[in-house]
């Protein structure tokens, strides 16, 4: 008999960008009204999380000041959170005070693509807010990370990074029973770097905390396939393919009514 069990569905992540800048949609939901208009689409196809933020991080990204983070995310995130959206809300940022003002507004998550080392204040904050948190392995900021790529072993490393920022997650208060780890696609590493990471992924689940995924129409595709970021849905269904086999917790993603699709018919295919 063939054996169809598989793992749990991995949860869906909406991304809300509104930033003018983001490498795939920046500017297309730039204003708050437009962010607001995307997210509640993103709801209505599935949405599980909405991960909402205010400064784009791709390679090369300059940084953005606190109040214009601010000024980009807080409306967003409490028109959401006034209307009542039956999902949480996640903030997409490294700065202890966009954090804050968020939490304020009605988010319960904090993405960090640093894991809390970009703001020595961020997991203190958490922990006192009793929110969730996603720690994201990199290294250096988005001007400077491509240019830190060398690892003895990328696996190894960004499992031993993980573990030891989640340790001080929990040593600033923060519940063990909140962290999530992202293994940091497209963040310092090369593309056979981020495959490597995607080949082992059970690995990293194996640790124990709750992994979230994002991979969505980075540039490691296009070293597969050639296409361009609004070409590269094929191959970010195909990462949540793996997500999936992997036993991933959640998926992060651009395109939730595409992946929604795939989850079903995959969930049949087992039935």
């Amino acid at each position: 008999m063939v054996d169809r069990s598989a793992p749990a569905p991995p949860r869906v992540w909406g991304i809300v960008n509104v930033t003018p800048d983001s490498f795939h949609d920046g500017g297309r939901h730039a204003t708050t009204e437009s962010a607001i208009a995307h997210a509640r689409r993103l709801l209505a196809e599935g949405a599980d999380v909405l991960d909402v933020g205010g400064e784009s991080t791709r390679p090369g990204a300059e940084e953005v000041s606190v109040d214009e983070e601010v000024r980009r995310v807080a409306p967003v995130v409490r028109a959401l959170a006034a209307v009542g959206v039956p999902v949480p809300i996640s903030v997409d940022t490294r700065k202890a005070a966009v954090a804050e003002a968020a939490l304020d507004a009605g988010a319960t998550i904090v993405n960090d693509v640093s894991a809390g080392t970009h703001d020595p204040a961020m997991l203190a904050l958490v922990a006192r807010r009793g929110a969730g948190v996603v720690l994201m392995h990199s290294r250096g900021t988005p001007r400077t990370m491509q240019g830190q790529t060398a690892y003895a072993d990328v696996v190894a490393e960004v499992r031993a990074h993980l573990a030891a920022r989640a340790a001080v997650a929990e040593e600033a208060g923060v519940s063990p029973a909140r962290i999530w780890v992202d293994p940091g696609i497209g963040f310092a590493k090369t593309a056979e770097q981020n495959l490597l990471l995607l080949r082992h992924l059970e690995t990293l689940v194996g640790d124990g905390r709750p992994v979230l995924l994002g991979a969505s129409r980075k540039s490691f595709l296009e070293s597969l396939t050639g296409r361009r970021a609004e070409d590269r849905l094929a191959g970010s269904l195909a990462c949540v393919v793996r997500a999936l086999e992997a036993g991933v917790a959640a998926v992060r993603v651009h395109d939730v009514a595409a992946t929604r699709d795939l989850l079903a018919v995959l969930a049949a295919f087992r039935a």
